[in-house]
């Protein structure tokens, strides 16, 4: 993702389903980075629960993934099963991998211009993302929605799971301390505190409104859940 600004939360004036927490819109700078083209899949995650001795997701057989979902993303995973992998990953490469923060989340999924969808203002539907329960309910391929990448070439930025963030929600789960403009300098970046984190992109489960590059929710670092997982 390349160097410059990009406009970060939302307008009401553009966006009708725009909350609170994703205001004001504000235009933000950040310098060139590189965010991974999908989530973590099964398989790879299967790599590193191989080669430690981090539990495996709490659905798998023993320390293998359902076999028919090699190509999904990794789900059950809380935001310290994230960063271990990065820790693990970045050892065994040689490359420092870590989560992105929501402001490089966001800019990988809308570009630039304010997009309210990772592919423009135009709703989701089944060409473009995993939403709704559309599909039965349940992941599906990270490679399979070509209609919906990001200005950047991401897929599943809209759907099919939930992605964990480096950034802090606040200090009190129902009322964010760390709301907007985004400042990367006020503590919101900290990796050493328990409290929420910021998840984002929407799940295979969730309506259009929670699928939106700016929306935005929360869960402590230890919660693992069915539509939960990460990029990198």
């Amino acid at each position: 993702v390349g160097a410059g600004y990009f406009w970060m939360g939302s307008d009401k004036r553009i966006d009708k389903n725009a909350r609170d927490n994703e205001l004001p819109q504000h235009r933000l700078y950040l310098p060139t980075y590189r965010i991974g083209k999908y989530p973590v899949t099964n398989e790879e995650y299967a790599a590193f629960v191989d080669a430690t001795d981090q539990p495996a997701p709490s659905h798998w057989k023993g320390n293998r993934p359902p076999a028919d979902k090699p190509d999904h993303p990794v789900v059950y995973v809380c935001w310290h099963d994230a960063v271990a992998y990065c820790r693990w990953l970045s050892g065994a490469t040689g490359v420092a991998y870590r989560l992105p923060s929501e402001a490089e989340w966001e800019k990988a999924a809308r570009g630039s211009d304010g997009r309210i969808w990772p592919w423009g203002n135009q709703p989701p539907d089944e060409r473009r993302c995993n939403f709704d329960k559309r599909l039965g309910g349940d992941t599906t391929p990270v490679s399979s929605y070509r209609a919906g990448v990001s200005p950047c070439g991401c897929y599943d930025m809209a759907g099919n799971v939930w992605e964990w963030t480096s950034s802090l929600w606040g200090k009190d789960s129902d009322k964010p301390d760390f709301g907007y403009p985004y400042r990367s300098n006020d503590g919101r970046e900290s990796d050493d505190s328990n409290t929420a984190r910021v998840l984002r992109g929407g799940s295979f489960s969730n309506s259009r409104d929670y699928v939106r590059c700016a929306s935005r929710v929360r869960y402590f670092p230890d919660d693992r859940y069915w539509g939960g997982g990460f990029r990198l």
